[in-house]
């Protein structure tokens, strides 16, 4: 079973609010359908994150991972986005027989009053039971004490994999893994503290952590995570390691 995270960064121009980038949309989409082509039975997850859809409007809000709002309207405006650049995600997979459904983490996720995430993974059981490809998204969700929150991407990755026993993760990115100081992908990380150097924030507004956030999250996981830019994400579904192999 895999959990595959197709990042914010990648499917949207994040520097332009609510602008998709379709042409790569496309080669994901295209990449995911040649592979349930090629292994047909194997369970796989989807996770997007928001880009220049969520992440633009969370910031407007100021709404983060641990900043909350109770303003329904903030609320609306960052679901709604996040579920506007869902329904381009599941329209580009349908069109390629790719048999994707939406789940809204707004509805079937929240935090408790420590900020843990607690997210229902039954109907996602359910759905891939039945021939489904799940699709989430980051969202905004109910936090008791704090009104919303935003849960990223990233934090969904890592409840799905952990529920669902996930035997391969992957993140697809806009570099080819997480880089040095001279830009060349490092190709294993088994601690933080030998990369925290080199890890800087996201170049575009992101609410919810960058690469490093990313690297500290995966550490955390029981199975093996890369993180790979979309030229390999073939590869890895078709079973290879690209990138950066996070343990």
């Amino acid at each position: 079973m895999i959990v595959l995270k197709l990042g914010g960064s990648v499917i949207t121009a994040k520097d332009r609010a609510e602008t998709l980038d379709g042409e790569a949309l496309d080669r994901a989409a295209d990449a995911i359908a040649d592979a349930r082509d090629g292994s047909g039975d194997e369970d796989l997850v989807i996770v997007h994150g928001g880009g220049s859809f969520g992440h633009h409007h969370a910031s407007e809000h100021g709404v983060t991972t641990t900043e909350g709002t109770r303003d329904a309207d903030a609320v609306l405006d960052i679901h709604g986005a996040m579920k506007t650049l869902n329904q381009f995600v599941l329209s580009r997979l349908a069109a390629r027989d790719v048999d994707a459904v939406p789940v809204h983490p707004f509805s079937a996720a929240r935090r408790n009053s420590d900020g843990d995430l607690h997210l229902t993974t039954e109907q996602v059981e359910t759905m891939l039971a039945e021939g489904f490809v799940p699709v989430l998204h980051g969202d905004v969700v109910a936090h008791a004490g704090a009104g919303a929150t935003v849960v990223s991407g990233d934090e969904l990755v890592a409840a799905l994999a952990r529920d669902l026993a996930a035997d391969r993760v992957g993140l697809c990115s806009t570099v080819p893994g997480v880089l040095d100081e001279r830009d060349a992908v490092i190709g294993r990380i088994t601690d933080f503290e030998s990369v925290a150097d080199v890890l800087g924030a996201s170049d575009a507004t992101d609410v919810t952590g960058g690469m490093a956030g990313k690297v500290r999250t995966l550490l955390d996981l029981e199975p093996a995570a890369s993180i790979f830019g979309l030229d390999d994400l073939g590869a890895f579904l078709g079973g290879e390691n690209p990138g950066t192999t996070i343990e």
